[in-house]
């Protein structure tokens, strides 16, 4: 049977709290549902720095990665039980670099940033996922990484990069869902938006002194960083992609992308 060419997507994942946002989860889901089927999905999140590249645990009785804290108690008890990907774990290893290390880390599970999207886009939990670590916030090396990997959407893999458009969370003064984005927060948003438009790679890449809004859009920049594995995995990162969602939670950008 022949497998589905996937494209490579970078979305941004949201808090716990994203599954009680009706529109946020009618938009992912309505997005999952226009996507050819997986065979398995591979995704990387801000959540998880690790080097070298560490692929996560393919057991999935492993307890999921609950990284996160201050959140009523129920967000703790959340279930992912997705089939662990252990013929993908191996296809990652082999696209390695000769000679790079390449660890496993048995013990660590789906984080918030994936597993919080996914129980959304896949509720039914019956497509094996695999998670691996950032293991440069580089963007350069993370467009090679993306690279390494864009083998495997011929294999029918959704790769996924899930970070967040911007993510000043120390700057958020407002804690509502529908509470007006900041300025740094729209000007990084509106930028994000035409660069996507334009394909210009470069610029996404000198984000830290092209982009406005800066230092408050990304104080810290690991949820910026995985955009750049998936474009590496695309066809083309110079691409325009399609802007599937855009929009503001808590004043952060929603904004995610796809591309073939």
């Amino acid at each position: 049977m022949s497998v589905p060419r996937m494209p490579a997507l970078f979305l941004s994942h949201g808090a716990p709290p994203l599954v009680d946002d009706t529109r946020w989860v009618s938009e992912l889901r309505a997005w999952s549902g226009d996507l050819p089927r997986p065979s398995a999905i591979l995704i990387v999140s801000a959540h998880w720095e690790s080097a070298p590249l560490t692929i996560g645990s393919t057991d999935p009785t492993v307890p999921l990665t609950y990284d996160f804290g201050g959140f009523p108690e129920h967000y703790y008890r959340a279930r992912y039980d997705a089939p662990g990907a252990v013929d993908l774990a191996a296809q990652v290893a082999a696209l390695m670099p000769d000679g790079q290390a390449v660890h496993h880390d048995t013990h660590r599970r789906l984080d918030h940033g994936a597993y919080v999207p996914l129980t959304v886009m896949y509720p039914e939990a019956q497509i094996p996922v695999l998670q691996v670590s950032l293991p440069t916030l580089d963007p350069e090396k993370l467009l090679d990484l993306g690279r390494r990997l864009r083998p495997l959407r011929d294999l029918g893999v959704l790769i996924i990069g899930s970070g967040f458009t911007t993510h000043g969370l120390p700057f958020l003064r407002d804690p509502r869902p529908d509470a007006p984005a900041p300025t740094w927060s729209k000007e990084y948003d509106s930028w994000a938006a035409e660069r996507f438009a334009a394909g210009d790679v470069e610029s996404l890449v000198r984000f830290r002194t092209e982009a406005p809004g800066m230092p408050y859009a990304h104080p810290t920049v690991e949820h910026w960083s995985p955009l750049f594995v998936a474009l590496g995995a695309s066809d083309d990162p110079e691409q325009q992609g399609q802007q599937i969602i855009d929009g503001f939670w808590m004043g952060l950008s929603k904004r995610s992308l796809q591309l073939s």
